[in-house]
């Protein structure tokens, strides 16, 4: 990673991270009932010329965030974004490299559910310069699936998998929830088996959990307790491990090297535009404020909006970029160099050394690194709390 622009902001100095771009794409068939992202179903046609033109707006709005910094990773959420077409995304990324620099070779992911995708779509999404895929199958299992109230059935996930590496995706994710409705460890692994046989580089590998504003929460569903899910999780880690991946992140499996950019930037307190109905954003400012923003939540509103479709904007003050840094980098299993936190937040080391040396006594933090130790992560939303 090349090395990062120093700003002109002496107080405090901040380093200016790398920047990724994130494209949030609404719509979807159908919402999930444990779904508490913002998606929408389909109402009739999607309108894809009329948000092509809304995203594209949207990002000359906020150019002036960008200063000429290149972009290192792109990630196309929602929703379901793999319902928009292959012309689409050819049109979106000429756009986009007409208005930003991309680094060479940037890291550019599509998240594609099973049951959506037309014949030679994934070729379409390769040729429009899409290099990453995370495929949502969340189980093989046809009764879990059909719990989970999914579109697809086992046999679309497999052809979903087999059709991305035929149109020549041999970097991709496979999405896979555990701790789900009725799951024994047994089936649990099968679905892990199941995944493997198709090589994928990375597996999101997370469990169900019941948010608030969702059908589950209205209705919660019958999971696994929390013995049942331990040894879930127990075979499930150990059957990965004998396969070669690593958790490096709470939730993420890679195999060595293809973690994925995109969430390491995340993790690491990085800065990122956001495009696109309800999308987030980060950014480092030259004057030395981090400012978080967000778009226009209701996709008609989107697509409406003259003028900014930022909704609404907060710095980042800094009594709080510890906290919000911590919840970033503890997510990793290797933790960060301390030397990070000085260059993401612009705060001197000392603003948490008392803390560091505190929760390294009690055999939470490791030394010389701001790494949670095993049983740092057993208590990771306690170790958190100390830096509120």
């Amino acid at each position: 990673m090349p090395d990062p622009q120093t700003t002109q902001a002496s107080d405090p100095a901040v380093v200016c991270p790398p920047l990724s771009l994130y494209i949030h794409v609404p719509w979807c068939v159908r919402k999930c009932p444990y779904c508490d992202f913002n998606s929408h179903a389909i109402r009739g046609e999607i309108p894809e010329s009329d948000y092509l033109a809304a995203l594209i707006e949207d990002l000359d709005q906020d150019l002036a965030l960008v200063r000429g910094r290149p972009i290192e990773s792109v990630f196309i959420g929602g929703g379901t974004p793999s319902l928009m077409s292959g012309d689409f995304y050819r049109q979106l990324f000429e756009q986009l490299r007409q208005r930003l620099d991309f680094r060479k070779d940037p890291e550019i992911t599509l998240e594609a559910n099973p049951g959506t995708l037309e014949a030679g779509r994934f070729r379409e999404f390769r040729e429009a310069g899409i290099n990453r895929l995370s495929i949502g199958v969340q189980s093989f299992n046809p009764e879990h699936l059909q719990a989970l109230g999914r579109i697809h059935d086992s046999e679309a996930a497999r052809k979903a998998i087999e059709s991305a590496r035929s149109a020549g995706f041999d970097n991709f994710n496979i999405d896979l929830m555990h701790g789900l409705p009725g799951q024994t460890p047994e089936q649990a692994l099968r679905d892990l088996e199941i995944a493997v046989s198709y090589q994928p580089t990375h597996l999101s590998w997370y469990q169900l959990t019941i948010e608030p504003n969702t059908e589950f929460f209205s209705r919660p569903p019958e999971i696994p307790d929390d013995d049942r899910l331990g040894d879930i999780y127990e075979a499930g880690a150990a059957y990965l491990h004998r396969q070669g991946f690593c958790d490096y992140e709470v939730s993420a499996w890679s195999l060595p090297g293809r973690e994925s950019r995109h969430n390491l930037n995340y993790w690491t307190f990085g800065d990122y535009l956001a495009l696109g109905a309800g999308g987030h954003g980060k950014v480092s400012l030259e004057d030395g404020r981090l400012l978080r923003y967000w778009k226009t939540r209701q996709p008609d509103a989107y697509l409406n909006r003259i003028g900014s479709r930022t909704a609404g904007k907060e710095e980042i003050k800094a009594e709080d970029r510890p906290l919000e840094f911590m919840m970033n980098a503890l997510r990793l299993r290797q933790g960060v160099e301390e030397s990070l936190y000085c260059e993401r937040t612009g705060l001197p080391l000392s603003s948490i050394a008392v803390k560091l040396e505190e929760l390294r006594n009690q055999g939470l933090l490791t030394r010389d690194r701001i790494q949670a130790t095993e049983q740092g992560q057993r208590y990771l939303n306690s170790l958190l709390e100390r830096f509120l």
